[in-house]
């Protein structure tokens, strides 16, 4: 087992606090020293300059998948070259009323090299195999659609 962290510091610097006027910029600091300016969404009177909750969800989804993806090829022999995910995330009311990412699509491409080749439905199980390995996507809610390009 591990553990990860994240450590998130805001502070009002004297700003009226009403909803309307509250700064929702803050800084995260990954476990191993990285930090990111983060705020909520603009539509949520956010910073369009920073990072929102949102986006690093689909981007921690986005990366886990791939790394367990690659991780299945090359324990199956098949060698790849380059990969790409345009994900997205839908912010939704949920089955409660209340809002949540209700659905992430990653939409991966994948391009390999070498004798061995996936076919399509190879490829399919390699996707599959991935997202049900994958330590984000199992610890999430949401649906998550897996679309192969």
């Amino acid at each position: 087992m591990s553990e990860h962290t994240a450590a998130l510091r805001w502070s009002r610097h004297g700003r009226d606090f009403t909803y309307e006027t509250y700064s929702r910029d803050h800084e995260l600091t990954f476990e191993n020293g990285q930090k990111t300016l983060a705020s909520s969404a603009p539509g949520f009177v956010g910073n369009p300059e920073a990072l929102n909750p949102e986006t690093l969800l689909v981007g921690s989804l986005s990366s886990c998948h791939m790394l367990t993806f690659l991780a299945v090829c090359a324990k199956r022999g098949y060698v790849v070259d380059h990969y790409e995910d345009d994900a997205s995330g839908r912010l939704d009311k949920n089955a409660d009323g209340k809002m949540a990412i209700t659905r992430i699509t990653l939409r991966p491409k994948a391009v390999f090299s070498g004798g061995k080749q996936p076919t399509a439905e190879d490829l399919a199980k390699l996707h599959e195999r991935a997202h049900a390995n994958c330590f984000i996507g199992s610890s999430i809610r949401s649906d998550v659609v897996v679309e192969p390009r």
